[in-house]
């Protein structure tokens, strides 16, 4: 076995090499910093604080603090008090839970402030909120109280079934280590009533230099960045006799643990078969990462395994898979999954096991793993042609797992090279050793998420059956009977022409006019290298289908994915596209049909053989669609107990009524109409013209190689010639007014709230931003009113946004979980800020955030190719240069108060509106 490339000595000893990229340096009192330039977005940064403290650190006493302070953050500093920090990064256009934000787990702490523009003021603005952070909480009585009602929103929110079935899980999982009351939300009790020392205390002991690193990624100059860290950060006082950042292991077990968990929301059953095993935290070597690629060689070809006994629609399973990864700070897990069809927990789990051990006993076959090889090459390949396109979140997941857990920050070109060698080197048998080392008989447990009256597997019977398995010789090898195929093969294409060309100069595009009729939009961008997308609209949808297709519809894009394409099923199309990058989708939406792609610039030509098979050889696989049948099945079964899922129809239910085709509540009689037939006449009625659909191709991919594509692959598709439009057919809400409440039983009481409007509205580009606007001016009201000073909701959802088809027309909806005895007063609350805007009474400092954010966006966006998808659909179908500042910008910067307040009295003059309140029943 090998793969392309020369072969060079493994010093296994070796340590892995590190990106030069990545600058790197401790300050004397202990604080680690990173700075990496990057300029995939121009112009901008992202800052970030890692704190090595987390839930694990608390005392018994303590349990919900770390999460606490993390809140704390935010609630005032040294340099910024009260909400500060968040009021001055947002006049600068950034948004609180999207740029600025933070998360709390066992082991760590990191807060971020995402995509800030790189101008002197704010760069040096960033490092100073980072500076406070890491030292200058101001952690006042005031904030501390006004935070404890936010954070016990938070925990309802949470407290879902699935929340429930882990807490009852963890004693297993962790083996009844201190993890298992350390989940970061806390302990409510403690968070409604500790004393304010409490967490300062906290915070004095764990929030410290030797625990922290900080790091800057973005289009930055690093020896300035770094001189201004040795400047602001030199100062912060070193802790004297700090306590032991201790790491918690988890004890070994001899014998495996078992759990079955349950509860009333919970309806369908899920099974999780691990092997805890320890996991270096020292410095990594070349031999770590030839085990880690094996590992994840592994768990690629059992998943794979399991994918096909899965297209099986008599198989008892509704999904498996294998997974190998971090469990703890410590330790990592060996992963088998399965999600049993209802009542066959036993037969689902005994394949899973029977599969896995199947491996174990024989290994994997040499076309798997070069398979699997072939991929890994093309995914390196196509990293390091990308690597100045990743991500400021990417990179800092990068410099968190260095500083926490001292993964080697990789210098890609030349660990590709070294995981060339692995592969030219690495046998079956070591692939085969490795999969016996993860499937060790020592630190198992098995978790159930079992469903009450169901025959849920019991720890007996999962014992048995594995000492069954694994002693049972007559498991076969898997074979594997897939080879020397082409996605092509035996398809005879009659390729078309170009027959006209025009550029269109205002925006950098060419559109060719195929033999067929098809029309193709062009733009060459290197804005991502290696990156191409393709996008192929049609006007009609669902809007020009008979009411008796319409439920099929709902289960056509899900279907076709399933099936595969052209004359392969999804699993052989996969082994097909081994050591390719290309992926095509398809979607019926109401008003319009369409098919998405995406590949890298070698694979274009896959892409383009993909989106002609969607036309000329769709794949509709009647096994596919049995087991489609199977899943829906089990997704009706979850939904019946789940609270949201009620709510969400009683709200459906209370807008369009009972009969409404476009808003049939997801249920069995709905599931009753859906017809594999009905599905097939679709498609072919939607996709069966190219000539009706206008093709967008944009990326890194240049002309000279593309056209000759269009013409063998696209323009060949064979056409009618035909032009349809939509028709409106949208629905009405039953009433102009509603205003409903309900109450459900509910294993954790809380209030749920949804109100909405909408108008006829005149569209315009100014029209369409104002709305956009006035649900994010909100957004910053409700923040302030209902989280903040209430202390009512985590937060409210709040979306405005202006239509312009089937019909122009403006639609408000604000949406919030809440504490139930305030459900009243918050609704109160949103009422009046609404109305608030009517009035004129709009914050300048709200309307200023929101604008500046608009006009940041914007500016970064540009610097990606799907900015130059958007223009060139926005200037064909949509009419109009999204590149023209008269179409954006100065729309923008010279919006004022009195258009938000005018937009806000049109919508109610006339509006629909309702309201529906949920609680629990008493």
């Amino acid at each position: 076995m090998s793969s392309k490339g020369v072969s060079q000595e493994l010093n296994l000893n070796a340590p892995i090499p590190a990106s030069t990229k990545v600058k790197k340096g401790v300050l004397p009192n202990g604080l680690t910093y990173y700075i990496y330039n990057t300029d995939v977005t121009k112009n901008a940064a992202s800052y970030y604080i890692i704190q090595n403290v987390g839930s694990i650190l608390e005392n018994d006493d303590q349990q919900g603090l770390a999460h606490f302070l993390e809140h704390m953050a935010f609630n005032g500093t040294e340099n910024f008090e009260g909400k500060g920090v968040l009021n001055t990064l947002q006049k600068h256009g950034a948004v609180f839970g999207k740029d600025i934000n933070a998360y709390t787990s066992f082991d760590e702490t990191v807060y971020n402030m995402n995509n800030i523009p790189t101008t002197p003021e704010l760069i040096d603005t960033c490092l100073l909120v980072l500076h406070d952070w890491s030292n200058y909480l101001l952690l006042t009585d005031e904030e501390i109280d006004a935070e404890r009602g936010v954070i016990k929103e938070e925990w309802r929110s949470r407290r879902t079934g699935p929340m429930r079935i882990l807490e009852q899980s963890l004693n297993t999982r962790f083996n009844h280590s201190k993890y298992v009351n350390r989940l970061p939300i806390g302990l409510m009790d403690i968070v409604e009533n500790f004393e304010y020392k409490a967490l300062r205390d906290f915070y004095h002991d764990w929030y410290r230099t030797d625990l922290q690193a900080i790091a800057v990624i973005g289009d930055v100059d690093v020896a300035q960045i770094e001189a201004k860290i040795k400047e602001k950060f030199s100062a912060i006082p070193k802790v004297d006799n700090p306590k032991e950042r201790f790491i918690v292991d988890i004890p070994d077990n001899e014998e495996m643990l078992f759990s079955l968990a349950m509860d009333e929301e919970v309806t369908t059953s899920g099974i999780n078969f691990s092997i805890r095993h320890p996991k270096k935290i020292t410095d990594r070597n070349v031999s770590d990462l030839k085990t880690s690629i094996i590992s994840s060689m592994i768990t690629g070809m059992l998943s794979s395994r399991m994918n096909e006994i899965l297209q099986n629609p008599e198989t008892p399973l509704l999904g498996a898979s294998v997974s190998y990864g971090k469990n703890s700070r410590s330790s990592n897990v060996f992963s088998l999954w399965v999600s049993p069809k209802p009542n066959k927990q036993y037969e689902a789990f005994k394949i899973g096991v029977k599969e896995l051990n199947r491996a174990v006993k024989h290994g994997f076959t040499q076309a798997e793993i070069d398979r699997t090889i072939s991929n890994y090459t093309n995914y390196y390949e196509n990293e390091i042609t990308g690597q100045d396109d990743k991500s400021h979140g990417s990179i800092a997941e990068g410099i968190k797992g260095n500083y926490l857990e001292n993964i080697t920050i990789p210098d890609l070109e030349e660990r590709f090279q070294i995981i060339k060698s692995i592969f030219e080197q690495l046998t079956a048998e070591e692939v085969h050793d490795r999969l016996k080392e993860l499937y060790s008989d020592k630190n198992r447990y098995i978790i159930v998420t079992g469903v009450k009256g169901n025959q849920n597997l019991s720890e007996e019977d999962a014992a048995s059956m594995i000492e069954s398995i694994e002693n049972d010789n007559s498991i076969k090898p898997y074979v594997d009977e897939f080879a020397g195929k082409t996605l092509m093969s035996g398809i005879a294409i009659k390729p078309g022409n170009i027959v006209k060309e025009t550029e269109t100069n205002e925006i950098g595009a060419t559109t060719f006019v195929l033999s067929n009729g098809a029309k193709v939009h062009f733009k060459f961008s290197k804005k991502n290298k290696n990156d191409v997308s393709l996008k192929a609209l049609s006007y009609g949808g669902v809007s020009l289908l008979n009411e008796d297709e319409i439920p099929s519809v709902r289960i056509l894009s899900d279907l076709v994915g399933k099936s595969g394409l052209g004359d392969y099923s999804a699993v052989e199309l996969n082994k097909i596209l081994a050591g390719k990058t290309a992926f095509t989708s398809v979607s019926v939406g109401q008003l319009s049909e369409s098919i998405s792609g995406s590949s890298v610039t070698k694979d274009v030509e896959t892409l383009l053989q993909m989106t002609f098979l969607r036309f000329v050889k769709p794949r509709f696989d009647e096994e596919a669609y049995k087991v489609q049948r199977g899943n829906i099945n089990n997704y009706l079964l979850k939904r019946s107990k789940d609270v949201d899922e009620k709510m969400n129809d009683s709200l459906t239910v209370a807008l369009y009524g009972k009969a409404d085709p476009n808003h049939r509540l997801f249920n069995s009689d709905l599931v009753k109409e859906f017809s594999f037939e009905k599905v097939k006449e679709i498609y072919s009625d939607r996709f069966n013209d190219p000539a009706d659909f206008e093709f967008f191709i944009v990326g890194d991919v240049k002309e000279a190689q593309l056209k000759p594509l269009l013409e063998k692959y696209i323009a060949s598709i064979p056409s009618q010639n035909t032009q349809e439009n939509w028709k409106d057919k949208s629905s009405s809400w039953v009433n102009k007014e509603i205003d409903k409440k309900f109450n459900l039983k509910m294993e954790v009481p809380k209030g749920k709230v949804f109100i909405g409007y909408k108008s006829d509205f005149e569209f315009s580009l100014k029209n369409e931003i104002l709305a956009k606007a006035i649900g994010d001016v909100l957004q910053l009201r409700f923040t302030q009113t209902l989280r903040e000073e209430e202390g009512g909701t985590y937060g409210a959802s709040t979306r405005s946004n202006l239509y312009k088809r089937p019909k122009s027309e403006a639609e408000l909806m604000v949406t919030f979980n809440c504490n139930p005895d305030k459900v009243e007063t918050l609704v109160e609350i949103v009422h009046r800020e609404i109305h608030k805007l009517a009035q004129g009474d709009v914050l300048p400092v709200d309307l200023e955030k929101t604008m500046n954010n608009y006009l940041k966006e914007r500016e970064q966006e540009k610097g990606y190719n799907r900015y130059e998808m958007d223009l060139l659909i926005d200037f064909f179908r949509e009419g109009y240069n999204r590149n023209d500042p008269n179409n954006f910008e100065n729309i923008v910067k010279n919006i004022t108060v009195n258009d938000i307040q005018e937009f806000v009295k049109k919508l109610l003059d006339n509006s629909s509106s309702f309201e529906i309140i949920f609680k629990p029943l008493k």
